[in-house]
């Protein structure tokens, strides 16, 4: 059957309101901005949380604007850095399902058309309102004939559509949830990226925090394999600020614990430690979905570090107060995670291999002994798997292997590859 994707655009596919963006570039010399900024972000609430009607919050904003097409085109520039991180990195669904996906928002085409059809969405799949201009090119209002212009405008533009098939919503908002009120749609997904409105949450049939959930979710092609708010991230000790927004910024699922507890370690796939609290070498050994420790200090037990590389755990660290380790432990943890990259590990191999956008990037680290690379790669020939890429590094421990190699294989590749005798952990990286 027939699969169909509308998109909220406001605070979902971008990390923001619009109108209310468009009101700082368009009031930034007025004298009562900071009252008016105020009352436009209140209006937006108040229509998303479904507290008031759309049209009524819609009309208000408008006239508080006071933008023309200059602050319009200052506004798209802004726009095009402020879409959401996970939809960004998915580029390539988009394009692949230029048919199926329908951007459909209360926001205005002026701004919607120039940042969307960037990620290959079709101009004529994109519904949303219009400006009116006059001839100094002010915006002195809308179409008020457009249904999104309405109180339940989504749903009435969709009963209007009739499409055909499986439809499933994507957004933050009251409207966004009116779609699977009326009936219209499969299922309503909140996307709280950006932004989690209660009211709109609890109503919803799924909860995203990433575009990468909904396409894991529903089986879709996604830039990475596993969504990174479903890996947890176990935060220890005296951690600066500037570090944990780097780590909040790539959507882990954070945990706080005053020290390193057994079970909360256990179900950690990252664990970032000050160096007055790194776990013991029995710890590390009992913690199968750990992946990768970020040290803020250097690790003092070289059993640790040896018991972690054993188990296929890589370990980041730096001198403690060091000035750069805010920024570069989770910037080495985060390479690791998102490329494989082991670059400056104190206990793994060294390994920077170049990202290939074009292929699947798998991960086997395994004991190292002879002949486990002959195996790997007699999983692929069996298979007709095409190999783009191939990397292996050694230390006395462990062998770690990156393979690119081309999509489109069985999933029972993967079970195989895991299947290696010798193998300490394998994963798909994207």
């Amino acid at each position: 059957m027939q699969q169909y994707f509308i998109i909220d655009f406001d605070s979902t596919f971008t990390q923001v309101e619009a109108l209310d963006e468009l009101a700082r570039i368009s009031l930034k010399n007025h004298p009562d901005r900071e009252a008016i900024y105020k009352k436009i972000e209140d209006l937006t609430n108040a229509s998303m949380e479904g507290r008031l009607s759309f049209t009524e919050s819609l009309q208000q904003r408008v006239k508080l604007l006071c933008a023309n097409r200059d602050h319009l085109k200052q506004l798209i520039t802004h726009l095009k850095k402020k879409v959401s991180v996970s939809f960004s990195r998915n580029t390539a669904f988009f394009k692949d399902h230029q048919e199926e996906v329908l951007i459909v928002s209360g926001g205005f085409k002026e701004f919607i058309i120039p940042v969307v059809t960037e990620y290959h969405i079709k101009r004529e799949n994109i519904y949303a309102n219009t400006f009116e201009f006059d001839e100094e090119g002010n915006i002195v209002g809308y179409d008020k004939t457009n249904p999104l212009s309405q109180e339940g405008g989504k749903v009435k533009l969709l009963r209007e559509m009739n499409l055909q098939g499986d439809i499933y919503g994507i957004g933050d908002g009251y409207s966004d949830f009116q779609l699977k009120e009326s009936g219209l749609i499969k299922k309503f997904f909140a996307f709280t990226e950006n932004i989690e409105r209660k009211s709109v949450a609890e109503k919803a049939d799924h909860i995203t925090p990433s575009f990468d959930e909904f396409l894991y979710i529903n089986k879709l092609p996604r830039a990475i394999s596993y969504p990174k708010n479903r890996i947890k991230c176990l935060v220890v000790g005296d951690i600066d600020d500037e570090a944990l927004a780097l780590v909040k910024k790539e959507g882990y699922n954070i945990r706080h614990r005053d020290s390193i507890e057994d079970k909360y370690l256990q179900e950690a796939g990252v664990l970032f430690c000050d160096e007055d609290n790194q776990p013991t070498p029995e710890q590390v050994q009992q913690a199968g979905k750990l992946k990768v420790i970020g040290c803020f200090g250097r690790v003092g037990s070289r059993k640790l570090a040896e018991a972690a590389c054993a188990n296929g755990i890589i370990i980041f660290d730096d001198p403690k107060d060091n000035p750069r380790n805010s920024d570069f432990i989770p910037r080495r943890v985060t390479a690791f995670m998102n490329e494989g990259r082991t670059h400056t590990s104190c206990n793994f191999p060294d390994l920077q291999p170049p990202r290939n956008n074009h292929a699947h990037r798998l991960i086997h680290i395994h004991r190292n002994v002879p002949g486990i690379l002959a195996k790997i790669n007699d999983v692929f020939a069996r298979h007709n798997i095409n190999i783009v890429g191939e990397f292996l590094v050694t230390n006395a421990q462990i062998g770690y292997v990156i393979t690119d190699v081309d999509a489109g294989y069985d999933p029972q590749v993967l079970n195989e590859l895991k299947a290696i005798e010798q193998t300490i952990k394998f994963r798909l990286l994207y």
